[in-house]
């Protein structure tokens, strides 16, 4: 996945494929025009890559030469064409190949042919290397076609958006679906803390901690910290309906999130289906809940060196610390088959640098 602007943009075609369709299309030329010395002329910005290696793989001897068209701005074609830069030499009687890196709409081959019915060609024909047929709306025909893709918005080998990513060797697909709603798992020492703050800066995430959400209602007094304060005054847990009603509130503070890291919660079945009803009534759900999973024995010992730095009790004394994990268990293990049943649950190797395991968390989100 790569970002340019405001936009991300997933791996589509890679360096190869474009390679093996850029040979064929020199190979289908060479055959059809080897007895003519033809002009191949590039419609410029977006065809100088595909322009250069098909001409290195064209065998015969040819002429070349550019115009520059205007159609698009942004994501979306204006359907204004107009000629800036137009051809030099005189080419009446000659055979001209018109050489696009894409066709969708197909606008530019109206004006192409106006032009070259103008200049009195011999021949003219239009070669392709990307060509979107349900986007497709002339009947102009086009000769030559190295692959045919879907209607998506692309970049990459010569195809920009707003400029970037022109110099990209392969080509990029416009992702669409953004956002990642992560859930992490993790037994206390897993480092689930440290890497959610990783991810949520790597992928732009809100991190959401069920802990810090309470904390920060209770302290600033708000409705919701009054009434949670009430339960825990009296000794009682929190009703999963407050605790969604916070989280609730933190998800509609950022309506322009790319995705939230839920950590702290659920903690039950009921919680979990409670978080995918919320997210279903905005039009959300969950991508993924992922498990940092490390043996226990590992654990403890990075509990009892933290407990020397932290100073906390509670990871100073093995015998707590193994109660917090039996705790874990028993509380995460419905909620596994829960989220397995809905293919939703990845488990990753806890044991490593951070930097290792932070690859392997990337790897399940980039996967899906």
């Amino acid at each position: 996945m790569i970002k340019l602007h405001d936009k991300y943009f997933k791996k589509f075609i890679s360096e190869t494929q474009i390679q093996e369709a850029v040979a064929n299309m020199a190979a289908e030329m060479a055959e059809d025009l080897k007895e003519d010395r033809p002009i191949f002329i590039g419609i410029l910005n977006g065809v100088f890559m595909f322009f250069s290696d098909f001409m290195k793989a064209y065998p015969y001897t040819c002429e070349m030469s550019f115009i520059k068209l205007a159609s698009y701005h942004g994501t979306t074609s204006s359907g204004d064409i107009k000629e800036l830069i137009g051809l030099s030499q005189d080419i009446e009687g000659r055979t001209v190949v018109v050489l696009e890196d894409i066709i969708d709409t197909g606008n530019t081959l109206d004006e192409l042919h106006k032009i070259f019915k103008a200049k009195k060609v011999k021949q003219f024909k239009i070669g392709t290397l990307f060509f979107k047929p349900e986007a497709y709306t002339k009947q102009h025909k086009i000769d030559y076609i190295g692959m045919e893709i879907p209607n998506e918005f692309i970049v990459g080998y010569g195809l920009d958006y707003d400029e970037l990513g022109r110099n990209l060797p392969e080509v990029y697909q416009l992702h669409t679906h953004n956002m990642i709603n992560l859930i992490l798992f993790g037994k206390p020492g897993a480092g689930k803390g440290t890497q959610a703050n990783f991810l949520k800066e790597k992928y732009d995430l809100v991190h959401i901690s069920t802990g810090d959400v309470f904390r920060y209602n209770m302290k600033n007094d708000t409705e919701l910290g009054k009434l949670a304060k009430s339960y825990i005054d009296k000794g009682d847990l929190v009703p999963d309906e407050v605790t969604i009603n916070m989280l609730q509130a933190e998800v509609e503070k950022k309506p322009e999130a790319k995705g939230f890291i839920f950590d702290g919660f659920p903690r039950t079945t009921a919680q979990a289906e409670a978080l995918d009803n919320f997210l279903a009534s905005k039009d959300m759900g969950i991508s993924a809940t992922i498990a940092l999973e490390a043996d226990d024995e590992i654990l403890i010992q990075r509990l009892l060196e933290r407990g020397k730095v932290s100073g906390r009790a509670d990871d100073q004394d093995e015998d707590k610390i193994r109660n917090r994990f039996d705790e874990y268990n028993q509380k995460t293990a419905p909620l596994i088959d829960f989220y397995k049943k809905q293919n939703k649950f990845h488990s990753v190797n806890g044991i490593g640098t951070i930097d290792e395991i932070t690859v392997r968390l990337s790897n399940v989100i980039d996967e899906l």
